[in-house]
């Protein structure tokens, strides 16, 4: 038997997300052979879901006095990125937590006439710890309180 990671729910269409985060590609994300390289992707979940929160909870969650550390990511690659894509990440909640936020992503190429082709497909886990410490806490009310209207399903626990 193999450890398989719990993949999320099956989100494959841009409609299937409650929010949609833009991020461009860069030139320096192309790697060798001309694509997007794999770790990259995952830099543009960490913005999405980030950038994310700072607008819709207006605050600059850097300066909380608990903070989200990712404790576990994943991704399935579906078709291939480069340079100069713009891309929309899906993001969705898969499981409300009172210490964790499991989102389930979706990376989509903007593929003209307001086509979202999906490219990836990820899973993202943010724990919340004391800032100084590093000990869980609970997450804050404003971030509670803006994943909340990302939540999918029976997400909440």
């Amino acid at each position: 038997m193999t450890d398989q990671v719990n993949p999320g729910p099956e989100l494959s269409h841009a409609s299937d997300f409650p929010a949609l985060w833009p991020v461009t590609t860069r030139w320096d994300d192309n790697d060798h052979y001309g694509h997007v390289n794999n770790v990259t992707y995952y830099a543009y979940f960490d913005t999405a879901v980030n950038g994310w929160l700072m607008e819709t909870t207006g605050l600059d969650i850097r300066t909380l006095p608990a903070i989200g550390v990712v404790a576990e990511t994943s991704c399935r690659y579906l078709s291939e990125l480069s340079f100069p894509d713009r891309l929309q990440v899906g993001l969705a909640v898969e499981k409300l937590g009172t210490r964790s936020i499991v989102y389930s992503l979706g990376l989509f190429r903007e593929a003209g006439d307001d086509a979202l082709e999906l490219a990836a497909r990820g899973r993202f886990v943010h724990v919340y710890v004391d800032g100084v410490t590093r000990k869980p806490v609970a997450i804050p009310p404003e971030i509670e309180s803006a994943a909340r209207t990302l939540v999918i399903g029976t997400a909440s626990s």
